[in-house]
C-alpha cells in the first residue's frame, strides 16, 4: 500500500481548519493543521507535504508571505490559497507569486478536492521530471545518444569496442532513428576524434556532382571547373567520412567507391594520378542492402567491404522506454531557459506513436499537454475526447435523455475510450477520481435495484 497523500492546512479560524481537516480525512488524505503561517513554516521544516492549503488573510504573516517563504524553502511543494469571494485581486497576486491554484470562499467540497488532486498530479509530475533528468545525467546516454533500453545499451557497448578500430561500419535503420548520431559517436569517442568527421548524403546531389564532391576534380575536368577542388575523402584524411543513404548510390559510383576502399587511394575527376588517404568509412542506409544485392541493385563486393561491422538502430516504437528520456533531453536542449514539464497524458501519447517521422509541438505554458502534440486528435487522445461524440448527442436528443442520463452515457463512453482507467477518465471528465467512483457505485446500485424489481 502506498502512503496516503498529505496536506498542510493553514487557517487561523478553528472552525474552518477543523472542517477542512475532516474533509480531507474523509477523502483519504492525511491533513496536518496549522493555525498560523509561522506554525506552518515550522511544520514544513520537520516534514514534507504533497501540497499546502492556506488562507490568504491571517493575523501576522499572510498567506502570501507564507507562499513567498515556501517558494524558497520548499519550491517543489504546490500551494493552493483560499480567499474570500470578492478578493480576486489577492488571488491574482498569489498566482503571480507562484501559487499553484486558488479557491474562493465559500467553496464547494468538490472544488477543493479537485484543486488538490491537480496539485498532487503536478507534484508527482515534477518529481518524475527530476528523476528523469538525474537518470539522463548518469547512465542513459553515451555521447549524443540517449536511451536506457536494452537495444541502446547494446549499441553503446559495441561502440566502445569498435570506436578506435579502423574497420568500416554499416549502420542500418529507418529514417529518423539517429544513424548519423551513432556515426558521430563512433568517431568522437575513438582514436580519430581529433581529426575531421565529414558527412555527406548520397541522395542529395546527382551522380556527376557527387563524384566530384567525394573525390575532387582537377581544373578543366568539366565545364565550370575553373579551379581544382579537394574532395571530401581528402578532407577526411586521418578521420572519418560518413556516407548517408549509401543504398541510393549509382552502380558506376559504387565501382569507384569500391576501388577507393580496396586501394586506399583516391583519383580526382579528370585526373590521372592517385593520392593515398587514411579514411575510415561509416555508411548508413534505410534499405535492406542484402535484398538490393540479390536484385542486382547494389554490388556484393562493396556490401562486404562496408559491412565489416554492422549496427542496427531500432525505431523508437520498439523501445518505448526511451521516449521519456528523449523528450526530456530535447526539452532541456531546445528550451533551457524555460522550466517546462511533460504531462503524463502527453508522455503516454508519445509512447503510443508509431514514430515513422518527426514530431513538432507548440506549447506556450509551463506544461506540455496532449493537445500541444500535432497527432493528439488523430490518436484519439484524452484532449480530443472532451467533446461528446456527435452520434452520442444525436441519440440523446432523439431519445430525449435527461441530463443525468446523458452524463452517464458520456461517462461510459470515456471509460470505454481509456479502457477502464478511472484515473484517466476522471482527468478527461474534469472531476475528482472519488466522484467518479461514487457516481459509478450509485449507478451500479440503481441498476441492481432495477434488476431486482424486474425479477
Amino acid at each position: 500500500m502506498s502512503e496516503p497523500r498529505s496536506v498542510l492546512v493553514v487557517d487561523d479560524e478553528p472552525a474552518m481548519r477543523e472542517m477542512l481537516v475532516s474533509l480531507l480525512d474523509e477523502s483519504g488524505i492525511r491533513a496536518q493543521p496549522a493555525s498560523s503561517a509561522d506554525e506552518a513554516l515550522a511544520s514544513s521544516r520537520d516534514a514534507e507535504f504533497d501540497a499546502v492549503l492556506s488562507d490568504i488573510r491571517m493575523p501576522g504573516k499572510s498567506g502570501l508571505a507564507l507562499l513567498a517563504e515556501l517558494r524558497e524553502t520548499r519550491p517543489e511543494t504546490p500551494v493552493v490559497l483560499m480567499t474570500a469571494f470578492g478578493s480576486i485581486d489577492s488571488a491574482v497576486e498569489a498566482m503571480r507569486l507562484g501559487a499553484f491554484d486558488y479557491v474562493t470562499k465559500p467553496f464547494k467540497r468538490e472544488s477543493v478536492l479537485a484543486s488538490l488532486e491537480r496539485a498532487f498530479e503536478h507534484r508527482a509530475l515534477e518529481q518524475e521530471n527530476r528523476r528523469l533528468r538525474r537518470a539522463l545525467d548518469r547512465t542513459t546516454s553515451f555521447g549524443d545518444l540517449i536511451g536506457a533500453s536494452l537495444a541502446m545499451r547494446e549499441i553503446y557497448a559495441l561502440i566502445r569496442k569498435i570506436s578506435s578500430s579502423r574497420s568500416n561500419v554499416l549502420i542500418t535503420g529507418e529514417s529518423g532513428t539517429g544513424k548519423e548520431v551513432v556515426a558521430r559517436t563512433i568517431h568522437f569517442t575513438g582514436a580519430r576524434a581529433s581529426a575531421a568527421f565529414v558527412p555527406i548524403n548520397c541522395t542529395a546531389m546527382p551522380e556527376g556532382l557527387l563524384e566530384s564532391e567525394l573525390f575532387g576534380h582537377v581544373r578543366g575536368a568539366f565545364t565550370g571547373a575553373h579551379t581544382a577542388k579537394r574532395g571530401l575523402f581528402a578532407e577526411a584524411d586521418g578521420g572519418t567520412i560518413f556516407l548517408d543513404e549509401i543504398g541510393d548510390m549509382s552502380p558506376a559510383l559504387q565501382a569507384k567507391l569500391l576501388r577507393v576502399l580496396q586501394d586506399h587511394e583516391i583519383r580526382p575527376v579528370g585526373g590521372n594520378k592517385g593520392t593515398r588517404v587514411d579514411v575510415r568509412v561509416i555508411a548508413a542506409t534505410n534499405k535492406d542492402l542484402r535484398k538490393a544485392v540479390a536484385a542486382g541493385l547494389f554490388r556484393q563486393d562493396l556490401y562486404y567491404r562496408l559491412n565489416v561491422i554492422a549496427i542496427h538502430v531500432p525505431p523508437l516504437r520498439e523501445r518505448p522506454e526511451d521516449v521519456a528520456l528523449l523528450a526530456h533531453a530535447f526539452i532541456g536542449r531546445h528550451a533551457p531557459e524555460r522550466k517546462i514539464a511533460l504531462s503524463r497524458g502527453a508522455l503516454e501519447l508519445l509512447q503510443r506513436q508509431p514514430w515513422e517521422g518527426n514530431a513538432r509541438l507548440l506549447a506556450s505554458g509551463s506544461e506540455i499537454l496532449p493537445a500541444d502534440l500535432p497527432f493528439a486528435e488523430a490518436a484519439g487522445s484524452p484532449s480530443s475526447a472532451r467533446e461528446p461524440a456527435p452520434d452520442l448527442l444525436e441519440a440523446a436528443v432523439g431519445r430525449q435523455l435527461s441530463l443525468h442520463e446523458l452524463t452517464a452515457a458520456y461517462t461510459d463512453r470515456i471509460l470505454e475510450l481509456v479502457k477502464g482507467n478511472k484515473v484517466k477518465a476522471a482527468r478527461i471528465l474534469g472531476i475528482n477520481r472519488r466522484t467518479l467512483y461514487r457516481r459509478n457505485g450509485a449507478r451500479a446500485q440503481r441498476a441492481a435495484q432495477r434488476r431486482e424489481k424486474e425479477s
